[in-house]
Formats: C-alpha cells, structure tokens, sequence
C-alpha cells in the first residue's frame, strides 16, 4: 500500500482508488449485501447471460484456479442454443434455458418470475450478468438488491449502451477500460465496484480496442465477485466502499 490509506483496486495501465471504510464503518455502515468478512464459504453465485459466455467462463478458471471463493450454483440463457450454456455443461455447472417471454428486450412479468424461481431454486446469493441483453426491472432488483452485477466494456460513466469501444475509437480518447458495476433501474448507471484501463493506440480499430478491453474484462469480473466474496464491498448511496 506505500502508505497510501487509499485501496488500488485494479492493475491496468490506470488506476482507480477508493478510501476504505473504518472497521466500524464495515460492520455497522452503508447498504448492501450483508455478507461476513473473512468468511471462508464460497460466495453462491448465478451467471445470466444470452451469448458466447467469455466473461462467464473467466469466473468459472477463476474459481478453479483459486483467485475466486466462490460457487457457480447455475448458469442461465434466455436464448437456448447460446454457447454460455454448453460452457457450463462442460464445466459440470447446472445449465438452464428459461423462457423471458412475453417482452423481447426486459425481464419483466411471468419471464422475471421463471428467472426468480429458477435463482431461489440454485440458492443463488449474487447475480453476475455476463452478456444478457434484457433490461433488468424492479422485481428482480428488488428481490436481489445490490446483488445483481454487470460488466460494461468502458470507463462508465463514459459511453454507456451498445458498442462502447467503437464509441470510444470514434470519440477520439486515449484510455477505455470496463466497469464493474451493480445494476440500477437505469442503463450502465449503476453503483461502481472496480474498473481497469488500457490504452487507445492510434492505430485501434474497434474491434482491436474491444479486444484488449475483454483481456480486462476478464480479470475484473472475478476480481469484482471475489470482494463481495470476502464481505468487503458496501454501497453509500452512489459510491462503493471497499473494506481493507
């Protein structure tokens, strides 16, 4: 720490900083997810997502090559044939389709209670979205309060929505990166855990930005969940205090 009283919270090529909480603060202090510190039993967690499942097989190498206590309880798709369900099965994670209909593009309705049974069902303590394309609602949130986290590939709250990486290449800035984040009732707005940079050569493409942006991705997410793992991680208001 060089005597900083400041936590490093990632190891790209920036750095984002937060004051950690008083031990007091940490016990007694802000809302969120109540998990003890320190403690040793793997964090239960639920990935949700609609596509290919990189993110979601990050977690699970971490978890295997002990970065990360945790537990993949399930993996669920919205869509049936997506490959981040046959990432699980072949990591011997439970692996589901559940139907999100009526709605297209949120998880709301009968489709919110197919995904809040099929998450009761798994014991699942923590949400790690991993590519799911539907707007979360007030239900979910509510039954999952700051326990719903996601992934956006940019420094948020800087080009939030679709294509961030092309938004960032065509804006012209010198550094993107990924946020973790816990979800809102908004789009990428959410209360941010930790973010990692890297560089925009001015030779990038989008697609050459957006894969050195997943490199980061890869290492956050794990990094994210393992601090809610260790029970240090507490939500005042906007900002995310992380314990030392």
């Amino acid at each position: 720490m060089n005597g900083s009283p400041y936590l490093k919270l990632q190891n790209g090529t920036g750095v984002a900083r937060c004051k950690p909480l008083s031990p007091a603060l940490a016990r007694d202090g802000a809302d969120g997810y109540d998990r003890p510190m320190n403690t040793r039993q793997p964090l239960k967690v639920a990935i949700v997502g609609s596509g290919k499942g990189s993110n979601a097989q990050a977690i699970m190498d971490a978890i295997q090559e002990g970065r990360l206590n945790a537990r993949v309880v399930c993996v669920l798709s919205d869509v049936p044939d997506a490959f981040i369900l046959e990432r699980a099965r072949r990591n011997g994670v439970p692996a589901e389709f559940v139907d999100a209909a009526p709605f297209k593009t949120k998880l709301d309705g009968e489709g919110e209670q197919r995904y809040l049974q099929a998450l009761r069902r798994h014991g699942a303590e923590v949400i790690a979205l991993a590519g799911f394309m539907r707007i979360i609602k007030p239900g979910l949130l509510t039954a999952f309060r700051n326990r719903i986290l996601n992934i956006h590939p940019a420094l948020l709250p800087a080009f939030p929505g679709v294509e961030s990486w092309k938004q960032a290449v065509d804006y012209g800035v010198k550094v993107a990166g990924c946020t973790v984040h816990f979800v809102d009732q908004g789009t990428d707005t959410g209360p941010i855990i930790l973010q990692k940079t890297v560089p925009v050569h001015d030779t990038d493409t989008p697609a050459t930005l957006h894969a050195r942006i997943q490199e980061q991705e890869h290492l956050a997410f794990p990094e994210a969940l393992q601090l809610l793992a260790e029970g240090r991680v507490r939500v005042d208001g906007r900002i995310v205090r992380i314990t030392v």
